[in-house]
């Protein structure tokens, strides 16, 4: 690959910090000791993405809103010329937050949703009236005139319920649902055994998802995209490492990607001791994966090897222990019998009680 390519994305996860609980979460399940940037590094790390030809900035977390200074830091995107995505519970959005948001020129907000009905959503997130307060996020939202888009997180628990979902979007006005099956990192790792829905569930949510998209073209996006564990095919993941997107976590470290830390023995940069050019361009991690050269067989005699670029890197990593191995979710690779194996046992009956919530990491 070319270095010199322009990343399109900045994912800014302002903290880890969180008032949902959510099983399936990505966010680590224990973090390092080192505290959160402040405003000013934030700052300065907006404005050397500018410089870097960065177009689009997701503020996340965690959530983000457990940040006072969500809305300085989109003031600053906007004023370097980002479009700008606040990816939220909405829990903590209230009118005054939101009149400031818009204000700072906020393009949209990505607002997540755990199913459908108050009390499956309440006993996923793991907090009671969250349901409740994300729909009154949602009016907020509009009231302010933001563009509204929502994310729904698929499971065993929720898959059943993906009509309701569809209809909840549309009731709601969002002009984009994404409806993004579980990957399995973090706290979601965990659950595994628990969230993976059956084949016959997932073979149910795709015609209903795909029906949805045609219906709504030109009013409402339905993005969906097949669980890879199902598909015998790996995503490209991230349209390539280090090619398009690049994430700062909450204490300044660089990562291709939001879960990149799953990867053993990989050093990343930290924006308090480099600028983010020099990351982009000159760092092993990034380095590391990019391209095709680094490819063992079979990737590196497939002809879909700059299609799915070999799969996902950190999933290689925390099911075969190694990185540079091919996907297991690849039907080609010698360690796909590791994903077949879960999605044969993902038939055992279980309760949304059982699951292992996610917990607040520490700094």
């Amino acid at each position: 690959m070319d270095i010199a390519e322009k990343p399109y994305a900045l994912l800014a996860e302002l903290t880890y910090r969180c008032p949902l609980h959510c099983p399936y979460c990505s966010n680590p399940v224990r973090m390092a000791a080192r505290g959160e940037l402040d405003t000013e590094q934030w700052t300065r790390v907006i404005q050397e993405a500018a410089s870097l030809g960065v177009l689009q900035i997701g503020f996340s977390g965690g959530e983000p809103l457990q940040r006072k200074d969500v809305e300085a830091l989109v003031r600053v995107a906007r004023e370097s010329g980002f479009y700008t995505n606040l990816i939220t519970s909405g829990l903590g959005l209230t009118k005054s937050r939101a009149k400031q948001l818009a204000e700072s020129g906020l393009d949209n907000v990505q607002l997540s949703f755990q199913a459908a009905e108050g009390a499956l959503a309440d006993s996923i997130a793991g907090v009671q009236t969250a349901h409740d307060r994300k729909l009154r996020a949602a009016e907020i939202v509009h009231e302010n005139g933001i563009a509204l888009s929502l994310n729904v997180v698929l499971h065993r628990f929720n898959i059943d319920r993906l009509r309701q979902i569809i209809d909840l979007a549309e009731g709601l006005g969002a002009t984009r649902l994404e409806l993004a099956n579980t990957q399995y990192y973090g706290w979601a790792f965990r659950n595994r055994s628990l969230l993976i829905p059956t084949r016959g569930q997932v073979e149910v949510a795709t015609e209903v998802a795909l029906a949805a998209r045609r219906r709504l073209k030109g009013v409402m996006e339905v993005f969906y995209v097949l669980p890879d564990y199902f598909t015998g095919r790996p995503k490209p993941c991230m349209n390539g490492w280090g090619r398009r997107y690049l994430t700062v976590n909450p204490s300044g470290s660089v990562l291709p990607c939001p879960t990149a830390w799953e990867i053993p023995g990989l050093a990343f940069d930290n924006v308090r001791e480099r600028s983010l050019a020099w990351i982009w361009k000159g760092s092993e991690s990034f380095n590391r994966f990019r391209g095709t050269e680094w490819m063992p067989d079979p990737c590196r005699s497939c002809p879909q090897r700059e299609v799915d670029f070999g799969g996902c890197r950190c999933q290689a990593a925390l099911l075969t222990g190694d990185p540079a191995n091919t996907d297991p979710a690849c039907e080609f690779s010698p360690y796909h019998r590791l994903v077949r194996e879960v999605v044969t046992r993902g038939s055992v009956e279980t309760e949304v009680a059982d699951l292992l919530y996610r917990q607040n990491p520490w700094f």
